[in-house]
């Protein structure tokens, strides 16, 4: 039996949790070491707060993993608990008997996905099992619940997470990924139901799903991992630490309340940022990056954040983070944006489109490809070719007065990869008059050629560009990215020393603007 419960103590190579493959970009397996990282945040504040003891000592705290996958964070802490509670409880077996059976609990997310789980902390499907680690257990689940749970609909969605009925209304042997944890108006007492009306646990830890595909009605996606951070925090733990995508930090569809009370709230002590989500999760993608938060109910004040990119750490910095309406993910841009905002200019987005400017979809094929009389030029990006078609003026119904305006047409959407320094934007176009464009430019309204070509050049410089980065956290610029950059005056040529004589910015600045954003010209491909 020692041998058994010694699971923990004995070094594996490789670990086999880092060996899975991830099931989608919605459900990303945690790195050990990432979750160790995270586990290490967590003692750190534990300590600071308890004189310097350690979390993995004391045999009353409980953790909770609500959406366990691989069971990496139950099987880190357990591995933590049964060290540090040796001295305390000298016999392995009571030890690991009472960390797994009081301290240490999960929510699976998925039937395959808790089985897997299970195998990671009992190292058996169930906990029951003869090979189990534990020998406490009346269950074959032990702490570890899932049990299907249903969607509620409304109509053509879920109330609760905004799943599409017509995707995930599904026969009981296809998993139909409704999250017991956010799938409930009463959070406390849906736990109470599953471990014990008198549970409270102190530690609410782990990497939640990301996105109900087609959760938005459509073709897009509808973020959800939002939604199991504001259930944590109902629990009232005096800890949630969790790994989501940092896209909420300036955008995201529906994020602007949860972004306002997550900023706002003063409970959020650590945030560590990746840009590149590569360094967390080695070959998946996740536009914007991933960041990991650790939320204090004790805490009140400002946050401590670090960037890492490319191996490196940026900070911690103390934070003040609810200054602006999104948050500034670079703390060396702030002290820039001051120098800027100050003197309350008129945003260029004054002058700038909404979405879909002439009233045509970015996949309107609806054009000739040569020109005929009574026809207008209309400027289109389809498959990332740019291209010039032909339509009749009649076809415009939306912005009519812009067709016969000179205008700057800026893509909506440009990734260019997460490498620094970054173009951040599209090339930009001048449009003559008359013309108009599909929804993948927006539009900026000028008078005359020379006016459309000083605000190019504004558009292609640094600075411009810099301040726009700030906004743009995934690959569509949209109106109000461009909230921050102040309007000029439309008859000369800009340039970034003009620029950076005018907003006062130091040698230092300049040099930071300049390692972020690459230079651009007209002569330059996207």
């Amino acid at each position: 039996m020692i041998e058994q419960a010694s699971f923990a103590l004995r070094g594996r190579n490789p670990d086999v949790l880092t060996c899975i493959a991830n099931l989608s970009n919605d459900e990303v397996f945690t790195p050990p070491e990432f979750a160790n990282r995270m586990l290490d945040t967590l003692a750190e504040a534990w300590a600071a707060d308890n004189g310097g003891a350690s979390i993995w000592a004391d045999n009353s705290v409980r953790f909770l993993d609500p959406f366990t996958k691989s069971g990496v964070f139950l099987r880190e802490i357990a591995k933590r608990l049964i060290a540090g509670l040796e001295t305390e409880i000298p016999d392995l077996q009571t030890r690991v008997d009472h960390i797994l059976t009081q301290q240490v609990f999960g929510i699976g997310i998925t039937r395959l996905t808790s089985l897997l789980a299970r195998r990671s902390l009992y190292c058996s499907k169930h906990a029951t099992g003869e090979h189990s680690v534990a020998t406490a257990f009346a269950n074959d689940d032990g702490n570890i619940w899932f049990e299907r749970t249903e969607h509620s609909w409304d109509g053509s969605k879920c109330q609760f997470c905004g799943a599409p009925r017509a995707i995930f209304d599904r026969e009981p042997e296809l998993e139909n990924h409704a999250y017991a944890f956010i799938h409930t108006n009463d959070i406390k007492a849906r736990l109470g139901e599953l471990f014990g009306a008198d549970m409270q646990f102190d530690v609410i830890i782990g990497n939640p799903p990301y996105q109900m595909t087609g959760g938005a009605g459509g073709t897009s996606d509808s973020s959800i991992y939002h939604l199991f951070v504001e259930q944590a925090a109902k629990l009232e733990p005096r800890f949630v630490s969790m790994v989501i995508p940092s896209r909420w930090m300036a955008g995201g569809r529906g994020m602007d309340g949860f972004r306002q009370s997550f900023l706002g709230g003063g409970h959020l002590r650590e945030l560590s940022d990746f840009p590149a989500s590569s360094e967390v999760f080695p070959g998946v993608e996740i536009k914007a990056g991933v960041c990991y938060f650790l939320w204090d109910s004790a805490h009140q004040g400002n946050c401590n954040v670090t960037t890492f990119r490319g191996g490196e750490a940026l900070g911690p910095v103390s934070r003040k983070l609810d200054e602006y309406d999104i948050f500034v993910r670079d703390g060396r841009a702030i002290s820039i944006l001051h120098k800027v905002l100050e003197r309350e200019e008129l945003p260029i987005n004054s002058i700038l489109s909404r979405d879909t400017t002439f009233g045509l979809a970015s996949n309107f094929d609806g054009y000739s490809e040569t020109e005929k009389s009574g026809h207008i030029p209309l400027f289109y990006i389809r498959r990332m070719k740019r291209g010039i078609g032909y339509v009749p003026r009649e076809a415009i119904s939306k912005n009519v007065h812009l067709i016969d305006r000179w205008k700057l047409l800026v893509p909506e959407a440009y990734n260019g990869g997460d490498g620094l320094p970054h173009q951040i934007l599209g090339k930009p176009l001048i449009a003559p008059a008359p013309s108009a464009c599909t929804q993948s430019y927006l539009v900026f309204d000028v008078a005359t050629p020379d006016e459309a070509a000083s605000i190019q050049s504004y558009y292609m410089t640094r600075f411009f560009r810099f301040l726009v980065s700030q906004r743009k956290i995934t690959q569509h610029a949209l109106n109000s990215t461009y909230a921050w950059v102040p309007m000029q005056t439309w008859d000369r040529t800009w340039t970034d020393e003009v620029l950076y004589e005018k907003y006062r910015i130091s040698d230092e600045e300049r040099a930071y603007i300049e390692s972020q954003v690459r230079s651009m010209s007209v002569d330059d491909g996207e």
